[in-house]
């Protein structure tokens, strides 16, 4: 979903080495991997010091340039106006609905005008989401069903909290609903989660 979102939604006027794509969330940067390869400038944001530091370790191997920080969605250290894409791969779900408010009003603006957001929270239509029970600012905690089994704690969205999230300054151009059923289950577990697009204006 992430090539799609990239090769759709990128600024067709300008070649992939114009183009700047930062990936918040961005783990051991697997997509940024991607994208470098296909020649798009990349930067990604994680907490995580030792997935940064593999994920330098494996640019440096392969000879791809990016850059890579640990640091806080809620203060990018980017500046204004620098990207023209942003993805956040189940990375913001994993925050408060207070912290996820913050952490999209800095993509805002780090996003230039008419740069586009890849949004992918998990749904509260996630079997996971029952499982577990409310911990603070919207998050459920204590989850032990689901595909989310030791995924610590999870803000789950419905379509109402999206809207909230993406109203000042957003224009949003698509909302998809994904939903797996694991039928060889007989509790036919459901792992769902939203895959929204959303543009700066």
């Amino acid at each position: 979903m992430v090539v799609t979102f990239v090769y759709r939604n990128r600024p067709q006027h300008k070649p992939p080495q114009e183009t700047h794509i930062l990936e918040v969330g961005c783990g051991t940067a697997s997509n940024l991997w991607f994208a470098a390869r296909e020649g798009f400038k990349v930067a990604g944001i994680d907490a995580s010091v030792s997935a940064i530091a593999e994920a330098r370790r494996r640019f440096q191997k392969d000879g791809l340039q990016g850059q890579l920080e640990v640091g806080d969605f809620t203060s990018l250290p980017f500046n204004n106006d620098t990207f023209d894409l942003v993805i956040d791969r189940a990375s913001l779900t994993c925050c408060g609905f207070s912290s996820a408010k913050k952490s999209v009003s800095e993509i805002r603006r780090v996003l230039k005008t008419g740069g586009r957001f890849f949004f992918n929270p998990y749904s509260s239509n996630h079997s996971s989401f029952a499982s577990g029970y409310p911990g603070d600012d919207g998050l459920t905690i204590g989850i032990d069903a689901g595909t989310l089994v030791g995924a610590g704690q999870i803000c789950f969205y419905d379509r109402r909290e999206i809207y909230n999230l993406f109203a000042d300054g957003w224009k949003i151009l698509s909302i998809q609903h994904a939903e797996l059923s694991e039928e060889k289950d007989p509790s036919r577990s459901i792992h769902a989660d939203w895959r929204v697009i959303a543009e700066k204006v």
